[in-house]
């Protein structure tokens, strides 16, 4: 594996953390204080060493190392409790983090007892550097995550979120996940089976039967039970976090952490429902049949989604005379006209509305409303449960089945410009007329556009040469690196002279072919600079300066 980076080793921090529900700095700070053993992956560990059914051989690679400091620090936590400490003892609320007496007690070693398989031996340190060092990556975590300095809140506003998820639970998947993760967490053990295993009857284990509708009833009745029987124990307030975290879909313990100060409530955010209403707006031509309801409900929601304060005004935007539809006496003939115009303009506009969802309150809206008369319901809350389980069937749904969601459909390219400019890239078009290089390689997905004519024109000058070239080699040039502003090029280590600035130079690699072969290939006709790279054989460099330039970088 070789040395790690800080954030590498913080990443296998964070995983064993959140698998034995302890708080991470205390693995970072273990790390920091006893830098050993010496492992074979040319670390060093966390002062974790063979106890009981754990060998040597179990612990020499730090990630073995930070998973037995995991376990060893969960296995203390488990005998301190066992022996009368209260949550309060273990964990300072106002700080958020451990007490300095519990800090203390791991700094002094431990030598887990025979029945503790999982755990492992750890050596005795110097207690206040470990407290130190615990408070040091604790602080850095706060101020990169811009926490609160008091955390006096977090106990009753998670208290106060839990007593709210049964009014909220609709089955969603994420949802069911944040209450499997929240058992998991609260019940000690390591993997989501094994927390599914803890909800079952004796029955249900016996005949390996646990339907979804068993299940989230199971997990509601421990949901209930969480606010009489929580007691502050680190291992319960981490259960609780990562409730929050998951019912939210955050990216991080810190962001439940932030967004239980904004809000405690376990209302679902309407978002959610987003792909179940654009995948029912997609599967709509498939099943239009021009019905009296069908209209009515593709003409409600066009209305609402322009805006507009009466059916009236929405067929005349929608090119159709209102009166034709709305005559007591009409001519049949001017009727069926108006109609088949009406379905022909209300099935051209639903097409769009996937590709033109923003997302606004009153798009959403609109969808919803259509969903609503469509389905003949006759509440905005029904709308909303039939959409949830729309969700749980796209969630389980095989790719291709009725239930999947339709996969998306690009919007038709517009035409071609005379030229390009700064203003009128086309980010999926091809840079030459019938070329095969697009303005997506050229500026790494629109995220480094152009800033200006001349750089536009050095993309065009060396897509035009690079084709040439494409097409002398045979093969696709797959694209690493073209256009690079100046911070990126420096970021990236380019020279400060790099054509890459201009916008006309290539980095690139042919499947099957080293650089070697590209550069011999290239080399008696290219015109400009041609590279290649002896730390990696299979890249190649072009650009279109003036003259012939060849090297080995």
């Amino acid at each position: 594996m070789g040395i790690l980076t800080a954030d590498q080793r913080n990443y296998y921090f964070l995983l064993e953390a959140e698998r034995t529900g302890i708080h991470k700095p205390i693995l970072a700070a273990l790390y920091a204080v006893h830098n050993a053993p010496n492992l074979t992956d040319g670390e060093t560990g966390l002062g974790i060493a063979p106890a009981n059914r754990v060998s040597l051989e179990q612990v020499n690679t730090f990630a073995e190392q930070v998973q037995f400091a995991a376990n060893t620090v969960r296995s203390i936590t488990n005998r301190l409790a066992e022996s009368g400490w209260k949550g309060s003892d273990l964990w300072d609320p106002d700080q958020g983090r451990y007490s300095d007496r519990f800090v203390r007690a791991v700094s002094e070693g431990y030598a887990p007892p025979s029945s503790d398989a999982g755990a492992a031996r750890l050596e005795p340190s110097d207690g206040k550097k470990l407290l130190d060092a615990y408070i040091a990556d604790l602080t850095f975590d706060y101020r990169a995550d811009g926490l609160p300095q008091n955390l006096a809140f977090l106990d009753k506003d998670m208290l106060v979120f839990v007593e709210r998820v049964p009014t909220y639970y609709a089955g969603l998947p994420h949802q069911r996940d944040a209450l499997l993760e929240t058992v998991r967490l609260w019940r000690k053990l390591d993997t989501t089976a094994a927390a599914i295993d803890s909800l079952k009857t004796p029955e249900a284990l016996k005949d390996n039967v646990f339907s979804d509708v068993e299940q989230d009833q199971a997990l509601l009745r421990f949901v209930r039970n969480i606010s009489p029987n929580y007691s502050g124990f680190p291992h319960q307030r981490e259960a609780l976090l990562r409730l929050v975290q998951f019912w939210r879909q955050l990216d991080s313990r810190e962001e439940a952490i932030t967004s239980l100060e904004d809000s405690t409530s376990a209302e679902t955010h309407i978002q959610i429902v987003d792909p179940a209403l654009v995948a029912f707006v997609q599967r709509i031509p498939q099943f239009y049949k021009g019905k009296g309801e069908q209209r009515h409900a593709l003409t409600e929601a066009f209305r609402l989604w322009r805006g507009l304060d009466s059916r009236a005004a929405a067929l005349k935007e929608l090119g159709i005379d209102p009166q034709i539809l709305m005559s007591p006496n009409p001519n049949q003939q001017a009727l069926l006209d108006a109609a088949t115009q009406l379905d022909r303009q209300l099935v051209a506009f639903i097409r769009r509305l996937p590709n033109n969802y923003s997302e606004t309150e009153q798009q959403r809206e609109a969808l919803l409303r259509l969903v609503q008369i469509w389905r003949g319901l006759d509440m905005r809350d029904k709308t909303l449960q039939s959409l949830f389980e729309d969700l749980q069937r796209m969630a389980q749904a095989k790719p291709g089945s009725q239930d999947a969601p339709p996969p998306p459909e690009p919007n038709p390219l517009p035409p071609r410009p005379a030229r390009w400019t700064v203003s009128n890239i086309q980010i999926h078009a091809s840079i030459i007329p019938n070329g095969n290089f697009t303005w997506a390689e050229a500026t790494h997905g629109g995220s480094r556009m152009p800033p200006n004519q001349p750089t536009v024109d050095a993309i065009i000058r060396i897509a035009t040469l690079a084709q040439q070239a494409r097409d002398r080699i045979g093969r696709p040039f797959r694209i690493t690196s073209w256009y690079r502003p100046p911070d990126i090029n420096e970021r990236a280590g380019g020279a400060s002279n790099s054509r890459h600035m201009v916008g006309d130079a290539i980095d690139f690699y042919c499947d099957g072919l080293t650089g070697d072969q590209i550069y011999r290939a290239l080399s008696p006709w290219w015109t400009g600079g041609l590279g290649r790279y002896q730390r990696y054989p299979n890249l190649s460099h072009i650009d279109a300066r003036g003259y012939r330039a060849r090297w080995v970088h």
